[in-house]
């Protein structure tokens, strides 16, 4: 293949990955304490599309994704069970695969009185023990995450921080799991609880619809260079057969 082809060929594999992590974005504009991804590219070193000179031709690539953790807008929801995080931070909830960190903070008490996710997930405290909540019982949650029913202190939600949060892997969208040896380190009172609150996604509608349309016209503009480069070679072809 040529390189012009190759290297159109190329720029339209990067772009259709762009487009799904734009899809995906958009899809979660409504998921509270979601986290847009974002893409880095590179280029890489192709030996099939080598130039005039026999060098390898440098083709562009979608190298991986990264993570924004900046703080979405918190929006008052009235409901008591509601919390967010106003600063650095993660509500730590136990699942079957381990600890799972997130910024949704849309809870409820189960009849068994814990305190828990919508998906059935318990959420940690900071002492280690089992939730005892009584869910007919108003509950008060302070700026600190200490969580009371009728004045008695009843536990302190567990939060930590990380001082390498791109060590975070998104799982089913809202929950992050922590990869690397190291373990996160508590938060003490960098971030305070708002409680009847929620985080919305940082995921900024218009901005992911304003890419979308410039990434599309990128695609275009690298299919009509796909098909010059094949134009191209077709002439040069049928040149050669002719002499």
């Amino acid at each position: 293949m040529d390189v012009l082809s190759a290297a159109a060929a190329s720029g339209m594999r990067a772009r259709i990955d762009v487009l799904e992590l734009l899809a995906n974005n958009l899809a979660n504009a409504g998921t509270a304490g979601y986290k847009s991804d974002r893409e880095f590219y590179s280029l890489f070193l192709s030996e099939e599309a080598a130039g005039i000179d026999r060098d390898p031709a440098r083709m562009p690539v979608v190298e991986g994704r990264w993570t924004d953790f900046s703080q979405g807008v918190l929006k008052p929801t009235g409901n008591p069970l509601d919390l967010a995080l106003s600063g650095e931070g993660f509500f730590v909830v136990q699942s079957p695969s381990g600890p799972l960190y997130t910024r949704n903070g849309a809870f409820r008490i189960s009849r068994a009185g814990r305190l828990e996710t919508a998906e059935g997930y318990p959420v940690a405290t900071a002492s280690g023990r089992p939730w005892n909540l009584d869910p007919a019982t108003p509950t008060e949650v302070s700026a600190e995450g200490i969580v009371r029913q009728a004045g008695v202190e009843m536990d302190r939600l567990q939060i930590v921080r990380f001082d390498q949060p791109q060590g975070l892997s998104k799982r089913d969208g809202m929950y992050f799991q922590w990869l690397t040896p190291t373990p996160p380190q508590p938060l003490a009172s960098q971030a305070e609880v708002r409680q009847g609150h929620m985080e919305a996604s940082n995921t900024g509608g218009a901005e992911v619809a304003v890419r979308l349309v410039n990434v599309m016209r990128q695609f275009e503009m690298l299919q009509k260079a796909l098909t010059l480069g094949g134009e191209m070679n077709r002439r040069a072809v049928e040149e050669v057969a002719r002499v």
